[in-house]
């Protein structure tokens, strides 16, 4: 009885520390249910450096390989806060304190029939006066009986950043307005 009472107290306390259905897949990612509206510009490409004692984070969404429309719409969160979103190929840039971060990429439709949830994750540590790339890579691939999506998030080059950045349009993004309330902007 004792054995039983024990292995039960174990699987209901291991169940309890898995999160919630619905909510973050990665440290980064913010919550599910938030959406983001973008808009891209194609020709347009703002540089910025960062400001006194912050670090700059480019986020680059690179969907060359996606091989279906319409394109994803990707969240990019960092530490638990959508902080913006691209559209097919495009980027856009935030601003960070220094110190350790945790940076996630989400497709804001995250759920695929049969395929769970897109998204990728990866950890920086920032510093003052840097700069950062990171690349989203959207991949889908439709087959016959098959399809497949993968999302990957990788710490780039400042020259490779820079060039990619170059290549593909400027995005921005606020809250989508829910039913009956406007967005917070």
């Amino acid at each position: 009885m004792k054995t039983v009472l024990v292995v039960t107290l174990l699987v209901s306390s291991a169940f309890a520390q898995s999160p919630p259905i619905g909510t973050a897949v990665a440290p980064g990612c913010g919550a599910d249910d938030a959406k983001l509206e973008v808009k891209t510009e194609q020709g347009k490409h703002p540089a910025a450096q960062p400001d006194a004692g912050k670090a700059l984070v480019y986020f680059v969404e690179d969907d060359s390989e996606f091989a279906s429309t319409p394109k994803p719409t990707t969240r990019a969160g960092l530490d638990g806060t959508w902080v913006g979103a691209t559209h097919g190929n495009s980027y856009f840039y935030f601003s960070v304190d220094p110190g350790e971060h945790h940076l996630c990429a989400s497709w804001q439709s995250s759920v695929i029939i049969g395929r769970g949830h897109m998204a990728a994750a990866a950890h920086f540590t920032a510093a003052a006066g840097g700069v950062y790339y990171f690349e989203v890579k959207n991949i889908w691939a439709s087959e016959p009986l098959r399809r497949s999506g993968e999302t990957t998030l990788t710490p780039l080059d400042s020259d490779e950043g820079q060039l990619l950045a170059s290549r593909v349009a400027f995005s921005t993004s606020h809250p989508q307005e829910k039913r009956g309330q406007k967005a917070v902007k």
